[in-house]
């Protein structure tokens, strides 16, 4: 396996549990009362949602394309 799959792998994984993190910030009672109130979420909710889809784009890419020379 290659380097760039590796890094592939670890990106998505990275991007993936970003995600999740996003995900169960966004169902807090902070951004519930945020995203009521003023119609979005905390700025750290939608840093990690982001991250997480930024992160896992490019990990997935890396892991398309990693093997190809």
């Amino acid at each position: 396996m290659s380097l760039r799959r590796i890094l592939g792998v670890v990106a998505l994984v990275v991007g993936v549990g970003l995600l999740v993190t996003g995900y169960n910030a966004s169902e807090s009672a902070v951004d519930q009362l945020s995203e009521t109130f003023l119609g979005r979420y905390t700025d750290e909710t939608v840093w990690y949602l982001i991250g997480g889809v930024a992160s896992a784009i490019g990990g997935l890419l890396l892991l398309i394309m990693g093997g190809k020379r």
